[in-house]
């Protein structure tokens, strides 16, 4: 199986080079700066066993790949603001023996929130979804870290309709060769919504940055909270703390003074956009077809997309200022 990783940042590139060192066919995908570096002085990754460069095969797209093969297997881990365009543009192109990969190939969505799914779902006739929990870092092009040991994340994966199949297992052998635990759930989605609730602090941790804070801790609680309402209303069911506690701990365990997450590397990166309308957006949308409150969620998606638009530094607004508008957007609600 060939992995073709389309949008090789934090999460992207790490899955790619991991596949690599185990053996495995990649290629990646980077548009601008990024796409560059990774062409001229290959991937520069660093985990918790060091720091290895990976010359790997770089396309801004699938006109330079050229036809794809029936053993191809998308994987996309662009955010989910670019995923339209990503889905539209591999979907058309043609795979060796006939057809498209819409029609014939596998495509992974290994991203935050749960939209993605629903956005393949309308291209691609073969989705799946996939849990990702792996904090990393890329703010130079080229260059990516992630620090996590003894596994360098957890990657729950399997259909986005429900259930397994071989493609799923083969693809959870293959990460779990590289580095990754990889279990192949029959509820993949389940997982996606409970990782989407500790998603929703990352609009708080750009706005007002990544260092630890009680207040910072009340404000997500409040985010958490709509979040789980919303879910009760709409009848979505969610992994508990102690299953993702189970998974997780001793296996992922992240070293002190590693920089903030994707929403506040974005911004730090000056991308422009920000997956908040996918996160706390979520929330919001959950809320509103379902008549529950949520304002929080409502002011975080807003602040982070101001954010991102004005090109603001990240950490640029005090927990107090967010926490007010919060506050007052509450007691309109």
């Amino acid at each position: 199986m060939r992995y073709i990783i389309i949008g090789a940042g934090a999460v992207g590139a790490t899955i790619g080079g991991r596949l690599a060192e185990a053996g495995g066919e990649v290629v990646l995908v980077a548009r601008g700066a990024h796409a560059e570096a990774l062409r001229a002085d290959g991937l520069r990754l660093t985990t918790a066993d060091g720091t290895r460069v990976h010359r790997l095969p770089v396309v801004t797209g699938p006109d330079e790949l050229g036809e794809l093969r029936p053993d191809d297997a998308l994987l996309l881990t662009v955010k989910t603001q670019d995923a339209i365009a990503a889905l539209d543009a591999w979907g058309d192109a043609e795979v060796t023996g006939g057809g498209t990969a819409a029609q014939r190939l596998p495509v992974l969505c290994a991203q935050n929130g749960v939209e993605s799914e629903r956005l393949a779902q309308r291209r691609f006739a073969r989705v799946y979804g996939v849990c990702v929990w792996l904090p990393a870092t890329f703010l130079e092009p080229g260059v990516v870290s992630a620090l996590c040991a003894p596994l360098t994340g957890i990657l729950h994966l399997g259909r986005a309709a429900g259930g397994t199949d071989a493609l799923s297992r083969a693809v959870a052998a293959d990460l779990a060769k590289a580095g990754f635990g990889a279990p192949a759930v029959e509820d993949v989605m389940r997982w996606k919504y409970a990782k989407l609730l500790g998603n929703l602090g990352n609009a708080i941790q750009a706005t007002t940055g990544p260092e630890p804070d009680p207040a910072k801790a009340a404000l997500l609680l409040r985010a958490v909270r709509e979040g789980k309402a919303a879910f009760r209303a709409a009848g979505i069911p969610y992994a508990s703390d102690a299953e993702q506690s189970l998974a997780r701990d001793g296996k992922v365990e992240q070293p002190a003074g590693v920089r903030g997450g994707s929403s506040w590397q974005s911004l730090a990166r000056g991308t422009g956009s920000v997956e908040a309308d996918y996160l706390n957006g979520e929330i919001s949308l959950l809320g509103r077809l379902h008549g529950v409150p949520t304002p929080v969620n409502d002011v975080l998606r807003h602040a982070a997309n101001i954010f991102a638009r004005e090109g603001l530094p990240p950490g640029a607004m005090s927990i107090e200022d967010l926490t007010a508008l919060a506050d007052e957007a509450a007691a309109r609600a």
